[in-house]
């Protein structure tokens, strides 16, 4: 798997998750989901993203847009 993958199996699960918290437990959850897509899309600007330098970390082999 590499690093692009792993970011985007990551962003969906938080995604998906959060959605589930903030319908059956509090919607405040729902600013999870608005962080994640926040920082979605400053990441296609800036290639800049927390999570890939995670895996990166983790040992996971570049992709091509987290390089």
């Amino acid at each position: 798997m590499t690093i692009d993958r792993a970011v985007m199996a990551f962003a969906g699960t938080m995604i998906l998750v959060s959605l589930a918290l903030g319908l059956l437990i509090n919607p405040y959850w729902f600013l999870l989901t608005a962080f994640v897509g926040a920082n979605l899309i400053q990441s296609a600007f800036t290639s800049f993203c927390p999570a890939a330098m995670a895996f990166r970390k983790l040992g996971l082999r570049p992709g091509c847009a987290f390089e």
